[in-house]
């Protein structure tokens, strides 16, 4: 059975100040503040890849005081890296079955 890859959150991550902001919140939730600081960005250019992050279902908010602290959603990274995974496997099917042919 073939799997799709959701092409949308492939474009999301495909950007390298959101991938840097994945690969912090891995390691720990963070505010807005945190993410200032650990990326150089300013603040506004932050909160609007926060904001397509939020979008896509790739992180989570959580008010706290005046401060919002962002937490990754690993499932959804689990099932990207399933679907691919799936591809891989359909791949690896597929050359197994066109060894075993030989051409005409």
């Amino acid at each position: 059975m073939l799997t799709s890859v959701d092409t949308d959150l492939i474009r999301v991550l495909s950007d390298p100040l959101r991938m840097r902001i994945v690969t912090l919140l891995a390691r720990e939730t963070l505010c807005t503040t945190h993410l200032v600081q650990e990326t150089g960005a300013r603040q506004t250019n932050l909160s609007n890849h926060l904001r397509v992050l939020r979008e896509a279902g790739v992180v989570d908010t959580e008010p706290c005081g005046r401060f919002t602290y962002y937490r990754l959603r690993p499932e959804v990274l689990e099932r990207l890296a399933g679907s691919f995974a799936a591809l891989a496997a359909t791949a690896r099917e597929t050359e197994r079955d066109n060894v075993r042919r030989s051409c005409p």
